[in-house]
């Protein structure tokens, strides 16, 4: 007798996820007393079928062909043979992470139901890193163990049908993959021990029927996304290394086939580098393959030619493992669905790395609801990390330089896209200045702004001043001398004058105010010397004018 077969619940995305189970309860081939063949069909996808005497007729190949019984087995009696596992190959140098491996071990060492661990960060954290040292290192007691590229629906699918290729649950070339798949998913759901990773999921829906729905194994997720997992994912955040990690990291790749190696430099390389493993290794691996170049040497060339830098490796690097080009693609990903976000991280990247004021983050907006949906995608995506407790958000410093480095090929950083943050910037800091820089009240908001300015000034050159900047640099000034600090005042001061002379003229007011306020800030430093001679300009230039 043939037993119906069904396709449940079909996931209309046609991803992998897709329910699929068999009307007589998922038992073995069914003997229809003829022929050895067998009436079953393929994971109950309903695509092919073998009759009585061994013939499979498929939808998808247009001729039938003759397959044995043990072609299709039930995935239920399908036992995981050794060898499945299919980890990535480890890294040369692996440093720190002693507190992130105790947690993995603790999260995924209990029984009972599914475990699901989502290990999220900024792209080149070292998350698909750490979870493939904790599996290759750890005895976490899963077996087998698959790894899944999981940045889309079609990937998932994939990872699984090849996961069932593997088990031997349907030959590959009679299947369509999500057949193949299919089968994958009903494995899962019959057996326990396994442990699946799901690697730099991009979509938290392109995995949701697996994590949900399966109830007997463990997941272990990697992902830029900080948020959105449900409240039964442990979620581990990573990041970065310590200062000591990283310079062991950068060192053991630079000495690994040369240990004589300079090192002068180093610990500076990564405090530049903000000690993000991905960027560490990338500059190492670069300074490696040149016993010519050194630490320093390198550090001279990411001074002078950053955007090159942000994009070369070492030759056998491939290009999508620069730090460039990963951030590239993830905000590919974010302007998709919100085209400001990368407006609004281009403007960060002129501040402070810590503790920007929600002041600067929609100032000037004329939508304030996508300035709220783009700080929110790029929390998201942990391209900056948001504190609602303070109101303010952080972002890190090597995000900061690239995403203020111009770059003709990469489309989210045009000099003219560089150019406008730079001036958005500038403009929001303006706009947040308190009216008086007397009133004791307004202190603290000044001093919150401070750092912002000084990293603006900093980054920013001379000429790229605009009379907005000008008023933005004299305030700030005038702030720092009322707090007793005339030394940084003078020097806010003097670019202010060079900026002022420059963009209005020697005879602008303005200009001779901020001549006026120099020279009032050298005065009260104690430099006369250089007071004295601005004091007596001004004079002789007001006594022009008048007369």
């Amino acid at each position: 007798m043939r037993r119906p077969w069904r396709r449940k619940n079909p996931d209309a995305s046609g991803t992998a996820a897709a329910e699929v189970e068999a009307a007589d309860g998922g038992r073995g081939p069914v003997d229809s007393g003829g022929g050895g063949g067998t009436n079953q069909k393929v994971c109950g996808s309903g695509a092919a079928s073998a009759g009585p005497g061994g013939f499979a007729n498929s939808g998808i190949y247009n001729p039938t062909v003759k397959l044995p019984a043990e072609v299709f087995p039930a995935p239920a009696g399908v036992e995981a043979p050794p060898g499945l596992d299919n980890l990535p190959a480890l890294p040369d140098t692996f440093v720190g992470r002693a507190r992130e491996l105790e947690q993995l071990d603790a999260a995924l060492s209990g029984g009972g139901t599914t475990v699901v661990q989502a290990v999220h960060g900024l792209g080149g954290i070292g998350k698909s890193t750490l979870a493939a040292y904790w599996l290759a290192t750890r005895p976490h007691g899963h077996a087998p163990v698959r790894w899944i590229t999981a940045d889309s629906a079609t990937g998932v699918q994939q990872g699984l049908a090849d996961f069932a290729t593997a088990l031997r649950l349907g030959p590959a070339q009679a299947l369509t993959v999500e057949e193949l798949a299919a089968c994958a998913v009903q494995w899962l759901k019959t057996h326990s021990g396994w442990l699946i990773v799901l690697d730099n999921v991009n979509n938290h829906a392109d995995i949701q029927q697996l994590t949900a729905h399966i109830r007997n194994g463990r997941f272990l997720i990697t992902s830029r996304l900080a948020t959105a997992w449900p409240a039964t994912t442990t979620v581990l955040r990573l990041d970065v290394l310590t200062p000591d990690e990283s310079l062991k990291l950068l060192t053991g790749i630079v000495t690994a086939h040369h240990p004589g190696r300079s090192l002068d430099g180093a610990a500076e390389v990564c405090e530049e580098l903000g000690h993000l493993p991905l960027a560490v290794e990338q500059a190492a691996a670069y300074i490696a393959q040149n016993p010519l170049t050194t630490p320093r040497t390198y550090l001279d060339l990411l001074t002078r030619h950053p955007a090159r830098m942000y994009e070369k490796s070492a030759v056998a690097t491939p290009a999508e493992r620069t730090i460039a080009r990963t951030w590239t693609i993830t905000l590919d990903r974010i302007a998709e669905h919100e085209p400001t976000a990368a407006d609004l991280l281009r403007t960060l990247a002129w501040y402070a790395p810590d503790h920007i004021p929600a002041a600067l983050l929609d100032a000037g907006s004329t939508d304030p609801a996508a300035s709220n949906h783009a700080i929110g995608l790029l929390n998201t995506y942990s391209m900056i990390t948001a504190d609602g407790a303070t109101g303010t958000v952080a972002v890190h410093r090597l995000v900061q330089a690239v995403a203020r480095t111009p770059d003709t090929t990469d489309p989210h950083r045009t000099p003219h896209l560089i150019d406008q943050a730079r001036h958005h910037a500038t403009t929001a800091l303006n706009n947040a200045l308190p009216a008086t820089t007397e009133a004791p009240d307004t202190w603290p908001t000044w001093r919150t702004l401070l750092p912002h300015t000084d990293t603006l000034t900093r980054h920013t050159h001379p000429d790229t001043d605009t009379p907005t900047t000008g008023r933005l640099l004299n305030q700030v000034a005038l702030f720092l001398e009322n707090q007793g600090q005339p030394g940084r005042a003078a020097a806010y001061l003097q670019r202010t004058l060079a900026s002022y002379t420059r963009i209005l003229g020697a005879d602008h007011p303005d200009t001779l105010t901020s001549r006026n306020n120099l020279a009032s800030a050298y005065q009260a430093a104690g430099d006369l010397g250089r007071a004295i001679p601005l004091h007596e300009q001004n004079l002789t230039d007001r006594t022009r004018i008048l007369s």
